[in-house]
């Protein structure tokens, strides 16, 4: 039953509020904001009421959405692109969870985001790094891009987040958490004596996953310049060493270690690619990855199993004896 008419910059306010307080991600509802504020620009100086909205506003606000064009941000030159599939079913999904909550507190009467069909996203190919890429992203680590003054001998000097940044790729690739989740980690998740974390993952699920015995050390040795540290603050913490850093930060170094080494594509969700693939490849079980990532289902998992099976099949056609030795 609906008890009265709010606007929508109301029902964000509420939504906002009601989230918070059941400690929904700070990443997910940042996503979901960036929807809102999209669908509050689509309005221009207009806030309509929630109860106003028809399947056809909003019908016709997604496909304007899946026709605009943005200008990706950053220093380099990049040509404007179209929305991806993936964000505009992201729009679709912040949409749907505002009109869930206006049902459930009675502001409209049903979800009429749910009467409109996302896109499906594109398919990507999923490419694991290989031992070599990974090597060089380490190694990218330790100095800075090459430099030269006038008069000078061209020179680098060596970067004093070195032993941080190591450590970001080693923990992003040995445990196959999210950068979000790897963001999120304050020390006092870490169980170094058990050699495990504690992660906080989308829909304040809590799992446990193990750290191997390399990453262990390096998590060690980086705490140990750090010997003040409390319990209540970030695992990973900026160049100053004074508050966390953001996925966005290191999505942009990874990038910039990769263009320095020339390793092409890096980003963070790679390195979950990697530890999945690398995970069936040697042997581990599709349920036991399934828990460690995270998932609520197989589906992803059973896509990362096929490409493993696929790997596996072609390095023995690769190796087999009996074709190698042409008996």
């Amino acid at each position: 039953m609906k008890t009265k008419s709010i606007t929508l910059s109301q029902a964000i306010e509420g939504f906002n509020l009601a989230r918070r307080a059941e400690q929904l991600s700070h990443h997910t509802l940042s996503d979901y904001n960036t929807s809102f504020r999209k669908l509050q620009r689509w309005f221009r100086e207009l806030d309509p009421h929630l109860d106003e909205l028809t399947v056809d506003d909003i019908r016709e606000f997604m496909d304007g959405m899946g026709r605009m064009t943005v200008h990706p941000e950053g220093i380099a030159p990049r040509r404007p692109r179209r929305l991806s599939k993936k964000s505009i079913l992201n729009i679709h999904t912040g949409l749907s969870s505002l009109w869930t909550w206006a049902v459930r507190e009675g502001y409209v009467e049903q979800n009429i985001v749910r009467s409109i069909r996302p896109p499906r996203p594109e398919q990507k190919a999923v490419a694991p790094f290989s031992k070599e890429d990974v090597g060089l992203l380490l190694s990218a680590c330790d100095y800075s891009r090459a430099y030269s003054r006038p008069g000078k001998v061209e020179s680098r000097h060596t970067r004093l987040t070195a032993e941080r940044d190591k450590l970001i790729i080693k923990f992003l690739l040995d445990t196959g958490v999210r950068v979000s989740e790897l963001c999120e980690l304050q020390v006092r998740h870490l169980d170094l004596r058990n050699r495990r974390v504690r992660i906080f993952g989308k829909g304040a699920q809590e799992r446990i996953v193990p750290l191997g015995q390399s990453l262990s050390k390096a998590v060690w040795r980086y705490m140990t310049d750090r010997p003040d540290a409390q319990p209540e603050e970030p695992f990973i913490v900026d160049q100053r060493g004074e508050v966390g850093i953001s996925r966005y930060a290191i999505r942009r170094l990874l990038k910039r270690l990769g263009d320095k080494v020339g390793v092409p594509n890096v980003y963070p969700h790679r390195f979950r690619h990697t530890f999945a693939i690398t995970y069936l490849r040697n042997g581990g079980q599709e349920l036991a990855l399934m828990r460690t990532l995270g998932h609520s289902s197989m589906e992803m998992t059973s896509r990362y199993a096929r490409i493993a099976q696929s790997d596996i099949a072609r390095n023995h056609q690769e190796a087999s004896p009996l074709d190698n030795w042409k008996l």
